[in-house]
């Protein structure tokens, strides 16, 4: 029997609690047919927080969060929530847990599966066997800079403000961490950022070379500017195994990248933090489609990017790859066999339901443990 671990599990708004359900089913499976069993803990955050608490995460959430081992995260937002204070928008909780957390590094991987290779942006000759994985620094940058705000101009106009802002220890800990990825995988790291306008991209570039050139030269490290490398993405994507990249760019490339696997439904995410000295990181896991508000409640949502995201829980967070390997082998052969949600598919096939994409996971673990 595993030792249990403390699950913090946030569904959210929107789809988040229907994706969630079959995390939970596959959390009962593990616990039946594994023995693998965790402490799971439940609690609101989003929008779903707002309407009983009046903010998007409360103190006693974040501190379960601060001790879980690890968070799983469904989705927050809707138009619902559109007029609230910015401060308590519904997103103003996902921020909290990433800073409070300290969850620097988001790992965001684009596969593109076989069977889904039709249903990309692109040609399938361009995106079969694709296997991306990003690395977007998340607790810095623009997105977080001071000073930020909106002003009003003493001749009548306003004006919005946010701040780019890295210091090197930033750069340099997501740039180890995605190095230390790449020796896992096809060991090319390709840093990205905008030193051509930005002085804070030339810092980028300049500090990531120093971090491959003082701890990593075994790893190719290439650079390449933002727009091009947005570009190169739709372009010729198999030329990239890793990229590294900061908090704006990392948003905006990942949602390209995202395309090309078919369907945002598809694409998982992991958000780490730093290591404590017995190796525990601190680690939030969620998919990267959002909340979708216009299909919640109607059974149309995708679960795979969420199940995805706890099978990266199981490798990250609890060294389980055999078991994170078995259920995304659970993936591989429910798509190779047919079974599609709406959003993959295509002409000619009949959708299944989110809960009956859940069973057929389910179904496949059955198999592969029989």
């Amino acid at each position: 029997m595993v030792a249990n671990k403390k699950l913090l599990m946030l569904p959210g708004d929107g789809i988040g609690p229907e994706v969630m359900a079959e995390v939970r089913r596959l959390i009962d499976w593990m616990d039946r047919r594994r023995h693998v069993s965790f402490d799971v803990t439940e609690d609101l955050v989003g929008g779903a927080a707002y309407d009983v608490h009046g903010v998007a995460i409360t103190d006693a959430t974040m501190e379960a969060a601060l001790g879980a081992d690890a968070v799983l995260f469904g989705a927050v937002g809707g138009p619902k929530w559109d007029d609230v204070g910015y401060d308590v928008r519904p997103e103003a909780g996902l921020l909290r847990l990433r800073k409070d957390l300290d969850l620097f590094a988001n790992l965001r991987p684009a596969i593109c599966f076989d069977a889904l290779a039709d249903a990309s942006s692109l040609k399938r000759d361009l995106v079969s066997g694709l296997d991306i994985l990003i690395v977007r620094e998340l607790t810095g940058g623009v997105y977080f800079g001071e000073p930020r705000g909106i002003e009003d101009l003493p001749d009548g106009q306003r004006r919005g403000v946010n701040t780019q802002v890295y210091t090197t220890s930033e750069i340099h800990r997501v740039c180890r961490v995605a190095f230390d990825l790449a020796r896992k995988r096809g060991n090319r790291v390709c840093s990205t950022e905008k030193s051509n306008v930005m002085e804070s991209g030339v810092l980028w570039r300049q500090e990531a070379q120093r971090v491959h050139d003082e701890e990593f030269p075994d790893v190719e490290l290439t650079h390449m500017l933002a727009d091009n490398c947005g570009m190169q993405l739709v372009r010729n994507p198999a030329q990239f195994d890793v990229i590294v990249t900061d908090n704006l760019f990392g948003d905006m490339l990942s949602d390209v990248a995202s395309m090309l696997t078919g369907s945002l439904g598809m694409l998982p995410s992991a958000s780490l933090g730093p290591a404590d000295d017995s190796g525990r990181r601190r680690a939030l896991y969620e998919p990267v489609h959002g909340s979708a508000p216009d299909i919640a409640g109607q059974g149309k949502a995708n679960p795979l990017a969420m199940i995805q995201s706890y099978a990266m829980m199981l490798r990250y967070s609890f060294d389980m790859a055999e078991d994170a390997d078995l259920l995304e082998q659970a993936v591989r052969n429910a798509l190779d066999s047919g079974c599609r949600t709406i959003d993959i598919a295509g002409s000619g096939i009949s959708p299944i339901s989110c809960t009956e994409m859940g069973a057929a996971i389910v179904d496949e673990l059955d198999r592969l443990a029989a």
